[in-house]
């Protein structure tokens, strides 16, 4: 059964590195991200198991690459799901950048 897009919320929690989505208000899925020297590098995103299929992962990266260009940084897509999402949705090619040490660096001071 899918979930109603009027149900569906996404929300930065800046705190914990992440973009999140919600269906009637419980947490369903995430994006992490680590920001560095004007790039958020985008590095985990998951679904829980009861909603996949239902393309809550591509509103949420949808989303937070849009706040993302808002917010005037670059992206690097370290996370397959985003980095897949960015191969088949060329509306961020602008935004993209690879990522270098600097950035791998940068992940490797995240908390799992």
């Amino acid at each position: 059964m899918a979930t109603d897009p009027d149900t569906q919320t996404v929300t930065q929690n800046r705190e914990r590195g992440r973009f999140e989505i919600a269906v009637d208000g419980k947490r369903v899925g995430l994006a992490r991200y680590v920001e560095d020297d004007g790039r958020r590098i985008f590095f985990h995103t998951e679904v829980d198991e009861a909603f996949s299929g239902e393309g809550l992962a591509s509103v949420l990266v949808r989303q937070a690459l849009d706040a993302t260009r808002e917010e005037g940084l670059r992206v690097i897509a370290v996370c397959p799901y985003v980095a897949a999402y960015v191969k088949r949705h060329h509306d961020w090619d602008d935004l993209l950048d690879r990522a270098d040490r600097q950035a791998l660096d940068a992940l490797r001071q995240v908390d799992s």
